[in-house]
């Protein structure tokens, strides 16, 4: 695989990451509620669902759920109900910043805040549809795929890792200056907009040939 082929891939993956989605609008409210550290927690599981989501394509799944009606209606289902259920605790939530430094509570959230990004990547079946039909374009079928996949999914995990540090950063600046009505608006809006991801996703339907 030539760099300039990398070079395109990472080009286009970043347009679309840099597309407010909702693992970018998790690590912004990460960033604003709990610091930059912590928000890296999230970053991590987002990256691995990368990993997940593009060997899962290379195994074939992507093409499974694209045939399958039935799991393609579980796994959307799983992902939407699962992004209205952050967005509904987002708009119930009071827009403090967690500065808690008891490790026990440290070592939980960390926890949480790694699952929720990774499981609202892994149960969303846009990313499968999405990677089935954007990687076999960058793949040479005359050259082992393995490697190739390998190589895309690394640069893609390291463009996601970019443009979600970014976004903490933007919440983590932005926790700093607003105040409390401020902080409270912005995991609103952020709130709002996961349900409505969630909303579009309830009604997306698989392209059929």
């Amino acid at each position: 695989m030539s760099e300039i082929t990398l070079l395109a891939f990472a080009l286009v993956a970043f347009i679309g990451i840099a597309t407010p989605g909702p693992t970018v609008l998790l690590a912004l409210t990460n960033g604003s509620r709990y610091g930059i550290r912590r928000a890296f927690a999230g970053m991590v599981g987002a990256i691995l669902s990368d990993f997940v989501l593009i060997g899962a394509v290379a195994l074939g799944l992507g093409a499974l759920l694209a045939a399958s009606e039935f799991w393609f209606t579980v796994v959307k289902w799983l992902g939407a109900g699962y992004l209205a259920f952050l967005g509904i605790m987002l708009l119930r939530s009071k827009g403090t910043l967690d500065v808690s430094t008891d490790k026990n509570t440290a070592d939980a959230t960390t926890s949480a805040i790694f699952l929720k990004s990774f499981l609202v990547a892994v149960t969303n079946p846009k990313g499968y549809l999405f990677f089935s039909a954007f990687l076999p374009q960058f793949i040479n079928l005359g050259l082992p795929q393995a490697p190739q996949y390998a190589a895309l999914a690394a640069v893609f995990a390291s463009v996601d890792l970019v443009v979600m540090l970014g976004y903490a950063l933007l919440g983590s600046q932005a926790a700093r200056f607003l105040k409390h009505s401020g902080a409270v608006w912005l995991e609103r809006i952020c709130g709002g907009a996961l349900l409505a991801l969630a909303g579009s996703l309830a009604f997306y339907r698989r392209t059929t040939n």
